[in-house]
């Protein structure tokens, strides 16, 4: 039997690895381990947050913890390497653009261990972003890609990658969402923090967008965040926002005294379930992530992003996405254009069908046992 490390590192990484564990818990030929490096600690990732999705608690949890970029990789990188001699794996399957991701990949190829990148090919085009390089360096060294959209195979295909190791297989982040969404229609939600909020909106027959802001480009700079947040108040004067607040950007609200006025709610960071439960009704979600471009495009919920790129370009093309910068008059002017057209169409890309995962372990499976 073939044994595989699933390596993740903060709360977003398990998501798109746990429909993999779940295709992989189907499939005799292969085995795993779920691997924690720790990147990011996370106080309420207990039992429950792996239940919640479906998979065991992590096998290894290496708590590398923060420190700049560089500390960070170095640490984990000297951690991973000692599991990897020890038990050495049959593969290493990386997901994303964290550091994690890299430091995992580089450490296996050193060691001659083959290296799965999920999400393989995504470019935003911006080297200033860390996930940017992190993206780069992954794919510079992987022996198999699976790509989530045509831009990945585009990318990929550039960089010289040979046909027979890229694979469009959908998105992993998708076969998630959809299996915990499918999960709130039989779940109690009156303990969420979120529905106060949702039902004083629907009680007075309001519509209401969401924010997140977590980018150090958007949040740690004092100017940038000054016009992003004058637009998300103007906005705000006719339409109720709802703003879910990362640690970061709740010090650099106070750090830079920014006053977003009375009709944007702040709260806190909300666990997957709650969050869910919010946006997913929304009139417009206004973000940074890229994760919530994809899953906004997956359920049809307009999302205006607060970036100069993205590199998901095809939750522009054919999802619910409208790329805004920071400047406040185009993200007002998107808001509005979103509100005056609520029943843009829009569809969810291709392969985005919440079975990525089970192609992902029917072709390692097929390619390991052949080695």
């Amino acid at each position: 039997m073939k044994t595989i490390y699933l390596v993740a590192g903060a709360r977003p990484n398990f998501m798109k690895i746990a429909p993999i564990v779940r295709a992989l818990d189907t499939v005799k030929t292969l085995s795993y381990q779920i691997i924690h490096t720790g990147q990011h600690y996370d106080p309420e990732m207990n039992e429950v947050f792996f239940d919640e999705l479906g998979i065991p608690q992590p096998d290894i949890f290496m708590g590398v913890g923060g420190g700049s970029h560089a500390q960070q990789t170095a640490k984990i990188m000297v951690a991973f390497e000692d599991y990897c001699l020890k038990d050495k794996p049959d593969a290493v399957l990386v997901v994303g653009d964290v550091n994690s991701t890299l430091a995992c990949s580089i450490v296996a190829k050193k060691l001659h261990i083959p290296v799965a990148h999920v999400e393989a090919g995504l470019r935003s085009g911006d080297i200033r972003m860390p996930e940017e390089i992190n993206r780069l360096v992954t794919d510079s060294i992987s022996d198999w890609f699976f790509v989530t959209e045509p831009s990945g195979l585009q990318h990929l295909k550039h960089e010289g990658k040979p046909d027979n190791a890229i694979f469009h297989v959908g998105h992993v982040m998708v076969d998630n969402l959809l299996y915990q969404a499918e999960k709130l229609t039989r779940m109690d939600t009156g303990n969420f923090a979120t529905t106060p909020f949702k039902a004083a909106q629907h009680a007075a027959g309001k519509n209401y967008g969401v924010v997140t802001l977590h980018r150090p480009s958007n949040v740690d700079d004092a100017g940038t965040f000054f016009r992003i947040s004058g637009a998300l108040k103007e906005i705000a004067q006719d339409l109720p926002l709802i703003f879910p607040v990362h640690p970061r950007t709740r010090k650099n609200l106070e750090q830079f005294s920014i006053d977003l006025g009375p009709n944007i709610t702040l709260i806190g960071p909300q666990p997957y379930m709650p969050f869910l439960h919010l946006w997913k009704d929304a009139a417009v979600v206004l973000t940074d992530s890229g994760g919530l471009q994809e899953e906004t495009t997956a359920l049809g919920v307009p999302c205006v992003t607060l970036r100069e790129n993205t590199e998901r370009p095809v939750t522009i093309e054919e999802g619910t996405n409208l790329l805004a910068g920071t400047d406040p008059e185009r993200i007002i002017a998107a808001v509005q254009h979103i509100l005056r057209n609520p029943n843009k169409s829009s569809r969810r890309p291709e392969l985005w069908d919440g079975k990525a995962a089970e192609r992902i372990v029917s072709i390692l499976a097929t390619t390991l046992s052949a080695t």
